[in-house]
């Protein structure tokens, strides 16, 4: 496509942005990329100069699963074929288009962004000191421009614009409840999705998934290792999810047999589960902690149900019972405080999660003209 001499396109654009689909089984909640793309997508064809956006599959999958829950979100999806001849702009997230494809589709006028949602600066070194495979995270591919989010400014902004050879634009991360509220409809109706107050003792969740080190269980069972010692009537159970790759790790087996909330028989490792069904039979308050990666769907997903999440995100505008960094001392206090206070005050969080919730939003007209410039920068 070419561009007015204003720098703008001749006519609103057509977006794509990659979705890898395998074949069977494969669910929304596996990663909060597959999110990430639905909400770009919705984002992007509320704006004038968008014609549509739709979601590009690419993988062995043909047709999504149920699982995936991509009816309903208003967002077509087409394959490789039509999308070479109809899209203007690609943006690739979950799927990693060819190489000779991509240049083929460059040089028919078309855009390529590349819109990074991991710390990819931590994950390559890990793959590359530990053996690990590449997990093709790079290329040589000509992108036109960089897109990321907040928390890999500091990390990931030079390793991402020097390796693409590419500007770098930092953008709103996006959230909407659209997964989650489904998800909600479908518990059974004995159990109730958000906080439930009034418990003398609370069940404690850790939903890090310990494949990188920037999210990893350990700082958060410290945390309530604090608390328990500080305050053990407040514990009912911690449970420790996706766990179980890493429970019969020698060196996770001494550090876990330190910890009294192990030793006394209060803690428990857990595999991978969905947050809603888990909550709502299991938990009151989820203990967190990042490195590098500050921007959570979790952390959304708590607030929205109002359930006490003791974190160390510099991001979340004061929201939640929010330690600095590593300290395990302060995380354990904070979970104490939460402990206190989390039942006066359960109107005012949730009252306050809203408001922050409304400006990730989808439909917000600051993150639509932001987005919306970013894409029209690529014709500039």
């Amino acid at each position: 496509m070419s561009r007015h001499s204003s720098g703008r396109p001749e006519r609103p654009l057509r977006v794509g942005v990659t979705l890898h689909l395998r074949e069977g089984a494969q669910s929304i909640w596996e990663n909060g990329i597959f999110q990430n793309c639905v909400f770009l997508a919705q984002l992007l064809q509320q704006h004038p100069w968008v014609e549509q956006a739709v979601l590009l599959r690419d993988g062995p999958g043909i047709q999504a699963a149920e699982t995936m829950m991509l009816d309903g979100t208003g967002v077509r999806m087409i394959g490789l074929e039509e999308a070479g001849q109809w899209l203007d702009v690609i943006v690739e997230m979950s799927a990693q288009l060819d190489e000779g494809w991509v240049k083929a589709f460059q040089s028919r006028g078309g855009r390529y962004v590349w819109m990074r949602v991991g710390n990819d600066y931590v994950i390559d070194i890990e793959r590359a000191m530990f053996n690990k495979p590449s997990g093709g995270l790079t290329s040589d591919k000509p992108y036109d421009a960089v897109w990321t989010i907040p928390e890999y400014r500091h990390s990931c902004h030079d390793y991402f614009g020097l390796m693409a050879r590419a500007p770098v634009q930092v953008l709103p991360h996006l959230w909407s409840p659209h997964f989650i509220e489904r998800s909600i409809a479908q518990l059974p109706p004995e159990l109730s999705w958000g906080y439930q107050p009034a418990r003398s003792r609370w069940r404690v969740g850790v939903f890090e998934p310990n494949v990188c080190m920037v999210k990893t269980s350990l700082i958060p069972m410290l945390a309530c290792e604090e608390a328990y010692r500080a305050k053990p009537g407040f514990l009912e159970i911690l449970r420790v999810c996706n766990a179980l790759q890493i429970k019969e790790h020698p060196k996770f087996l001494h550090f876990a047999r330190q910890l009294d909330v192990v030793n006394h028989g209060l803690a428990s490792f857990e595999g991978r589960y969905p947050i809603v069904d888990f909550m709502s039979r299991h938990g009151d308050a989820v203990v967190s902690h990042h490195w590098e990666n500050g921007q959570n769907y979790l952390y959304y997903e708590l607030l929205h149900g109002g359930y006490p999440l003791i974190h160390n995100s510099e991001f979340l505008g004061g929201l939640g019972y929010r330690y600095p960094d590593f300290d395990c001392q302060l995380a354990g206090e904070a979970l104490l405080q939460a402990f206190a206070q989390h039942d006066a005050e359960l109107a005012d969080y949730k009252r306050r999660a809203a408001s922050y919730l409304e400006g990730l939003s989808v439909d917000s007209e600051d993150n639509i003209r932001t987005y919306g410039n970013a894409l029209l920068d690529l014709y500039h």
